[in-house]
């Protein structure tokens, strides 16, 4: 009796050419992840290069009061006026007290998003990049905003979130020639800043923006838009519920009408 022997059946040319475009996206995939390594390894190189050529932080608190001092204001000590730290978080920062690399992350898109649009200095994103924008001036362009951005990084790691905050409350315009939360609080409504309501609050969060365009004594249809803002942010960030944003947002503001005489 014969037995016949099984041979394999031959590879079709098909399949072989198959074979080899799997073999040849194999490697490409292979080298594009090698050079994405590389690249990413490039670029924290060069960004942790750029942050230790950049000034120290140190001396941030006595340049805030270096600029409350120049304008006749008075500093806002810790603890910080509790409507208004949360208006400004939540119209100005909503990541800022995330893990401080989210924060980053998201300041930086935003920072590139803004280069885009404008083709110029956007400012600081996040509350530390414009607070290093503040204390540490630089001509506009894009290398200003990659120092904003580090500088930013510098604060976070040095001061606690309070502190940050509390800098930025005092170092910051509010139009009307007032610097700085307590000059404003008390020059816009004649009351310290932990004395604030929502609706005051709202107002002043929203005047860093764009401190003169937004000067409620004398662009007050702009300055109610961009409280209404604030008082949408407040709501999205659960920190008040919709009826009491409205109710904030129809409360009369007493509103001094008076300039800073310190100007």
């Amino acid at each position: 009796m014969r037995f016949r022997c099984s041979r394999s059946e031959p590879r079709t040319r098909q399949e072989t050419s198959a074979g080899r475009s799997s073999r040849r996206w194999r490697r490409r995939i292979a080298r594009a992840a090698v050079l994405a390594a590389s690249l990413l390894a490039a670029l924290t190189v060069a960004a942790f290069s750029f942050e230790l050529a950049l000034p120290g932080v140190s001396d941030a608190q006595s340049k805030v009061a270096a600029i409350v001092r120049a304008h006749h204001g008075a500093l806002l000590r810790l603890p910080l006026s509790a409507k208004l730290a949360k208006a400004i978080v939540a119209v100005e920062d909503q990541h800022f007290y995330t893990n401080v690399f989210v924060n980053v992350l998201s300041g930086a898109s935003r920072a590139a998003v803004a280069s885009l649009e404008r083709s110029g200095d956007p400012g600081g994103s996040t509350i530390a990049q414009q607070l290093a924008k503040q204390l540490y001036p630089q001509p506009p362009g894009l290398g200003t905003t990659l120092q904003d951005l580090a500088l930013g990084v510098k604060l976070s790691f040095e001061y606690s979130k309070s502190e940050i905050l509390d800098m930025y409350l005092n170092a910051i315009y509010y139009g009307n020639g007032y610097w700085g939360a307590s000059q404003a609080a008390r020059g816009y409504f004649g009351v310290s800043p932990d004395r604030l309501d929502w609706a005051e609050a709202a107002m002043l969060a929203g005047l860093p923006q764009a401190p003169s365009a937004y000067n409620p004594l004398e662009h007050y249809t702009l300055a109610k838009q961009r409280q209404e803002h604030v008082l949408d942010q407040l709501v999205a960030t659960d920190v008040l519920t919709r009826r009491r944003a409205d109710a904030a947002y129809r409360a009369l503001l007493p509103l001094r009408r008076t300039s800073n005489p310190a100007r």
